[in-house]
């Protein structure tokens, strides 16, 4: 009798395991989700199958998941050795240290291009000994047709960093750093391309561009009693990258006498010096730092390589479009508006996500390992660094965040306890307030599938 009581207890006792899609179920069914909208798809790549989706076919709005199609796309139809180019040509003749002649600035979409690569240049002009030009410096931004924003792109966003403009000749993501600390104010670089105004001292600190007037004034309010790092984006960055340009020639000894402008390249020019850097390097960038003039350049030089110049991110859009039809999923399910997910246009799904990542993974094995390692990786670096650094999900997960007003998206590669690779989406969607809480779930989704 004892016996088949005892026996009958561990049978009320035991409990088993939940299933991956039980604690992904429970997850999902918080009141939080009563009015935000989640759509998840979890692919096993060890076994080639689908472990739990929800919503998984729902149209959403990706923010920065956009890049992942963008960066993808860059690295099967650009290649990873595939140059940014910034060349430097000049016309008329050299005499002694004399340049009669004028410079041009043929830009490439370079993303990545900051002040100190100007002395990449500066200092081919001082190994032909050049220290006078008696010309005119001009840029040539010809690669690329003459929108300087996305569609869809927000006219409030102006003037954060995070909607630069967009030109073939880009200069510290077509910025400018105000260095702030105790009653002092740094410009970053130094130059006379914007002005800085002084207002209210006595009111509450802020720093922000004249955006309605469309000009390159940094209104400064108040006083700072902090240090603090604030970017705002410029007009006219080609007008900026000739500018700070004159301005390093002048402090290294080499003067100018003619102005800056605009023209097309001279055909009896000829090269000076090139800058080049590798779309291996350029996608690191785009991805940890989810940056968006990188992704936004990148279809503009996906756009010059299959269509010829000017090149437009219309006609690059058809290439992202050729590489979901070959996922197997059908690119007229959806719409494809820019390269950084800036735009509200944007609208794809969890399911499109997770099979391009499974795609990759499987079609591509030496690009997937160079997309995987462009990843924010949980808790270690990119925007993901102040993230799940308490879980098993630290330092495993390698995936792109993305983030618009309402809107939260988490999609990459999590490893599993038993070394399976998994391929997920998660998107969330139309809720109010900080993304927070939207990002406190995904990171619990990704702690159980650690743990799974």
């Amino acid at each position: 009798m004892l016996n088949k009581l005892f026996f009958s207890f561990l049978i009320i006792t035991i409990s088993f395991p939940q299933s991956l899609s039980t604690k992904l179920t429970k997850i999902i069914g918080n009141k939080f989700f009563d009015t935000c909208l989640v759509a998840i798809q979890v692919e096993d790549l060890a076994t080639n199958k689908t472990l739990f989706k929800k919503n998984e076919k729902m149209l959403l709005r990706p923010a920065s998941n956009m890049k992942i199609l963008t960066s993808a796309t860059g690295l099967i139809f650009l290649g990873e050795n595939y140059e940014f180019t910034t060349n430097l040509y000049y016309d008329g003749f050299i005499s002694n240290d004399t340049l009669n002649g004028n410079l041009y600035f043929e830009g490439g979409c370079d993303p990545d291009f900051t002040t100190n690569d100007f002395y990449h240049f500066v200092n081919a002009l001082q190994e032909k000994n050049i220290r006078h030009i008696k010309g005119n410096i001009f840029g040539d931004v010809s690669f690329k047709d003459s929108l300087y924003w996305g569609k869809g792109w927000m006219w409030d966003d102006d003037p954060s960093s995070d909607v630069p403009r967009l030109s073939a000749l880009n200069l510290n993501d077509n910025c400018v750093t105000i260095i702030t600390s105790e009653n002092k104010i740094e410009l970053l670089p130094k130059t006379n391309f914007v002005e800085l105004i002084f207002n209210d001292q006595d009111s509450v600190f802020s720093v922000s561009r004249d955006w309605l007037n469309e000009t390159n004034k940094i209104l400064i309010n108040g006083k700072s009693n902090y240090t603090d790092s604030i970017k705002v984006n410029i007009i006219n960055p080609e007008q900026y990258f000739l500018t700070v340009f004159r301005e390093i020639l002048d402090s290294n000894g080499i003067s100018v006498s003619g102005e800056i402008g605009l023209s097309k390249l001279n055909e009896n020019s000829k090269l000076l010096e090139s800058f080049k850097r590798k779309y291996s390097d350029v996608i690191i960038n785009l991805n940890k730092n989810s940056d968006n003039l990188s992704a936004e350049m990148t279809l503009y030089a996906l756009s010059e390589k299959y269509f010829g110049r000017p090149a437009s991110a219309e006609n690059s859009i058809k290439i992202i479009y050729s590489l979901i039809d070959s996922t197997g999923l059908q690119s007229k399910n959806y719409r494809i508006a820019d390269g950084s997910g800036v735009s509200h246009y944007n609208v794809i799904s969890s399911e499109l996500i997770a099979k391009l990542l499974k795609y990759i993974y499987q079609k591509y094995p030496d690009k997937f390992k160079i997309l995987y390692d462009s990843f924010p990786v949980a808790g270690v670096d990119g925007t993901l660094e102040n993230r799940m650094k308490l879980s098993n999900a630290f330092n495993n997960v390698h995936a792109k965040t993305g983030t618009l007003t309402g809107v939260s998206c988490l999609s990459g590669y999590v490893t599993t306890r038993r070394n399976h690779l998994l391929a997920f989406s998660i998107m969330m969607q139309n809720f109010v307030g900080s993304s927070k809480r939207a990002r406190d779930f995904q990171d619990k989704i990704c702690e159980i599938l650690s743990n799974h």
